[in-house]
């Protein structure tokens, strides 16, 4: 066992008075040391239950004759941090997350990990630290919360987080009072767990699924339900399992495997950020992903599930018609699954998928009646952005699919949200925000306010928006992120003038700045970097070696 070089022989007496001193029996430091990755707080709503999690997770290891250590892990809310300098540490706290599992697995001799998580940067994360250490590992997360009831409306409407972030834009714009988004704010989030829709928490948990490192229901179990903790019970015992077989996460998380998951990516629509983190967690395991792939899957992968944003349904929905197994098997008898790849189970893709029907095709549709022929997801490329942006083009209005529109440009997030709160954006414009990007935010922020002030006061029809930030999973319309090289790098978008006109193809994956390549040239000649708008702190350290968004804005 690795953890006898912490605990076997007489000169490892005084380790073993430490474990003693926590508490530790001589049985007990025997056996297998399994760390358990904790990413409880009581500041994150998925995260607030993870103590539950972790004591069924302990209690799992117990009975499967391991022996679980406990540590904690940060993690930070999206949704609070958002729209402000919070947000411009919660991509950032993922490289934390990643490195600070690493110290305390390496520092303390664990034989296996159980990482215990449900948001955002958290789970990525936490894949990245797993298969750099390579230890045997297995993902648990938190669950999904329930979508809320719609206060005015009958109980078939359903309404989640995103309802409320688009409710302020319409109050704004006169089509809503502030008693009526009271209501809304109230019933919103009724429960505990990651926001209900297909953004990216969620988007994560299914992704871990899908790629094998979490049992079949861990991304869709709602939190509140007793299934959750039963889950929880038996990835505490399966983790014995997979130290006895020696089941590590390289062997897991190949090639075929995240091909795997970009295609369920693709399937159900999920987040823009998926891009980032598949990007990184990819480099983690050697495996290399580039973004024309992401396309070439999307082409022949159709959209099957219509979830939050972009649809109506939630994940207590999709869990009811099968979940991701279901999608799985949907997509195998299309040929789109390698269904070889080796999972957290020990068992294959094949193994966990057969028998896994779809339950409710108004919520998994075959491949047959897709609601779109194409993925979730698109990458355009041109000369705005010659390393790629990255568009959900699912959650985009059939007549913004095509647009060509005048720049309007802004040097911040707040900017350009003060000017679309103000009314200061007119139909057919096309709104650029730059200096977000992963050096120049720095830790390029989410922007769901801006996007979610565009929908709540009808204008996702009309408006287009561009960042070399990014985006909430919880994001819908013509918001195309990721533009790379980012202003800060010097890319094309930093000499992006007001007025310019920006023409957009999502179907033909293009994005044209129509000015000449002469006039480009020129204006980047004259360019030159602003200030940093962080100069101390971890903050400052991340924006001097954070990468592009398009390699997955990983610090190297």
């Amino acid at each position: 066992m690795k953890s006898d070089l912490a605990k076997k022989g007489i000169e490892r007496a005084p380790h073993r008075s430490l474990f003693k001193a926590i508490g530790y029996t001589d049985d007990e430091i025997k056996k297998p040391l399994i760390g358990i990755a904790n990413s409880a707080n009581a500041v994150i709503p998925g995260h607030i239950n993870l103590d539950k999690i972790a004591e069924a997770v302990k209690a799992g290891v117990y009975m499967a004759g391991g022996t679980p250590v406990e540590f904690g892990v940060i993690g930070v809310c999206d949704g609070i941090a958002m729209n402000h300098e919070g947000m411009k540490y919660s991509l950032a706290s993922r490289e934390l997350i990643a490195d600070s599992i690493e110290v305390m697995a390496t520092a303390h001799a664990f034989d296996a990990m159980v990482m215990v998580t449900n948001c955002d940067k958290i789970v990525p994360g936490m894949l990245m630290a797993a298969v750099r250490l390579n230890l045997p590992a297995i993902v648990i997360s938190g669950g999904p919360m329930l979508a809320g009831e719609h206060p005015e409306k009958t109980c078939s409407d359903k309404i989640d987080l995103v309802t409320v972030f688009e409710s302020v834009g319409a109050v704004l714009s006169g089509n809503m009072t502030e008693e009526e988004l009271n209501r809304i704010e109230d019933a919103a989030c009724p429960t505990c767990g990651s926001c209900a829709g297909m953004f990216t928490a969620n988007s994560m948990n299914c992704l871990t699924e899908a790629i094998g490192m979490g049992l079949p229901g861990n991304g869709t179990i709602p939190a509140v339900m007793s299934a959750r903790i039963r889950l929880a019970k038996e990835a505490g015992k399966q983790i014995m399992y997979l130290l006895e077989k020696n089941i590590t996460p390289s062997r897991i998380m190949t090639d075929k495997a995240f091909k795997n998951a970009l295609t369920v990516d693709m399937a159900l629509g999920c987040s823009t950020n998926t891009v980032l983190h598949l990007a990184a967690i990819a480099r983690e395991s050697n495996v290399a992903m580039d973004l024309n792939q992401i396309n070439e899957i999307s082409k022949a992968t159709p959209h099957l599930c219509s979830l939050s944003p972009g649809g109506t349904h939630h994940l207590q929905d999709l869990n009811r018609a099968g979940g991701i197994p279901a999608v799985m098997n949907e997509l195998f008898k299309a040929g789109l699954i390698d269904n070889t790849c080796l999972t957290v189970t020990g068992k294959t893709v094949e193994d966990n998928i057969k028998n896994r029907g779809i339950l409710d095709d108004t919520v998994i549709r075959s491949t047959d009646t897709p609601y779109h022929a194409e993925g979730g997801l698109a990458i355009l490329f041109g000369n705005l952005a010659p390393q790629g942006c990255v568009v959900k083009q699912s959650a985009v209005m059939d007549e913004m699919l095509c647009h060509e529109g005048p720049a309007r440009v802004f040097d911040s997030e707040e900017e350009a949200s003060r000017a679309i709160m103000d009314g200061n954006i007119n139909k057919g414009d096309v709104i650029v925000i730059r200096y977000e990007g992963p050096m120049g935010g720095p830790g390029m922020r989410e922007m769901l306010t801006p996007t979610s002030a565009i929908v709540g006061m009808k204008l996702d029809a009309h408006v287009a928006l561009l960042t070399d930030g990014r985006f909430s999973g919880g994001t819908k319309g013509a918001a195309i992120g990721h533009i790379s090289p980012e202003a800060m790098q010097k890319g094309p978008i930093a000499i992006v003038q007001e007025g310019d006109q920006i023409a957009i193809d999502i179907p033909a994956k293009k994005i044209a700045l129509k000015v000449s390549d002469q006039e480009i040239n020129e204006r980047l000649s004259k360019w030159s970097p602003p200030q940093p708008k962080i100069t101390h702190g971890y903050m400052a350290r991340y924006a001097r070696m954070v990468s592009s968004a398009s390699e997955g804005a990983v610090v190297k």
